[in-house]
């Protein structure tokens, strides 16, 4: 997968997604700010959601649409999106401020309408929302357009993902990364189930990662090291002004604190090699081999008490102390001497 200048993949680096979502509180200086915060922090991607209360739900108060259970009990879901989203005149300046930064900027659509928006903004991904991956029809507008799909699957089940691939796959698009999520706000670290991230890559072929709504930075890492290839946090640029996703969001120390310790645990994981390095090789020195232990005579008899396995390593391989034991030496040896072929008569 391509996304503007970032390859994703296989011995590739983790591509980090800063979310804005509803962390500029309606103010465009802050929306502007956190962009150059994401920078500074390392952020590769500032993400964006698109979406207005009318194109997102309906503006009633009727019981199932009053939000229960979570950090906004009883607000209805109009008022909260209506108070979360990020104005459309908006887009373009925040979308021109990442590409200034260095930063790849897309969005998150929730309508068609919001992906014919981002279309005229040359957008060079999409990435669907978790609860977004129930709307079929939406996945494969979104899909047609040929930009790279991220998905997350906070409450997707097997056979949600599955369709959600089979959306994009009809559409002609390949190019698609599932991101494990759990949808609670904020997600307790013992529902994270980090072996997802595997288990997503193999069964079905995809770049595997994660949005991550857990506290601190050990789920990302945790992540990266069973090959998440994208990792999306929430991100503010100050938690005190408060805001509906303040809660579980990451300051800029915080996102830059993670970002070091998932571009360390890249390094950690590495790749499958069973060659040594230059230092390892030297390391081979305090390995043990075989020496001569107590001074031996020419034709004495080899045995356990006058050779014997111990560091460093440069004696005799210790393979080899079985098949040598009841040989002789062919001269007198004082101990300390390494042992070699040959010093032992065949």
């Amino acid at each position: 997968m391509r996304i503007k200048n970032h390859y994703i993949g296989p011995n590739k680096p983790v591509f980090i997604i800063a979310e804005l979502s509803a962390n500029h509180n309606g103010s465009l200086e802050t929306a502007l700010a956190t962009i150059k915060a994401a920078k500074r922090a390392g952020a590769d991607c500032i993400k964006l959601q698109t979406y207005t209360a009318d194109t997102i739900t309906l503006n009633s108060k009727l019981d199932d649409f009053m939000i229960k259970g979570t950090i906004w009990q009883g607000k209805n879901l109009y008022d909260l999106y209506k108070e979360a989203f990020t104005p459309w005149e908006w887009h373009e300046t925040l979308f021109k401020a990442a590409a200034a930064e260095g930063l790849v900027c897309f969005s998150s659509p929730f309508d068609k309408t919001a992906v014919d928006f981002l279309e005229t903004l040359n957008t060079p991904a999409y990435k669907i929302a978790s609860f977004e991956i129930t709307d079929i029809p939406l996945i494969e507008y979104t899909a047609s357009k040929g930009k790279p799909v991220i998905i997350s699957t906070g409450i997707a089940e097997k056979e949600d993902i599955e369709l959600a691939l089979d959306a994009c796959n009809r559409m002609g698009n390949n190019a698609i990364g599932l991101l494990k999520c759990t949808s609670s706000y904020p997600a307790p670290i013992e529902e994270a189930n980090m072996i997802m991230v595997k288990d997503l890559a193999k069964r079905y072929g995809v770049i595997s990662g994660l949005s991550d709504h857990t506290l601190g930075s050990t789920v990302p890492i945790v992540a990266t090291s069973l090959g998440a290839k994208i990792i999306e946090k929430h991100f503010i640029l100050d938690k005190s002004v408060g805001g509906p996703d303040a809660s579980f969001s990451m300051d800029e120390q915080e996102f830059s604190d993670m970002v070091k310790a998932v571009r360390e645990a890249e390094k950690a994981v590495g790749i499958v090699d069973y060659r040594l390095t230059e230092k390892q090789r030297k390391g081979k020195d305090f390995s043990r081999s075989l020496y001569i232990a107590t001074d031996v005579k020419k034709g004495e008899t080899i045995t356990e008490e006058n050779v014997r396995s111990v560091r460093p390593g440069f004696g005799l391989h210790p393979k080899y102390l079985s098949s040598i034991l009841g040989k002789t030496f062919t001269t007198d040896l004082e101990a300390g001497t390494r042992l070699s072929l040959e010093l032992i008569n065949k």
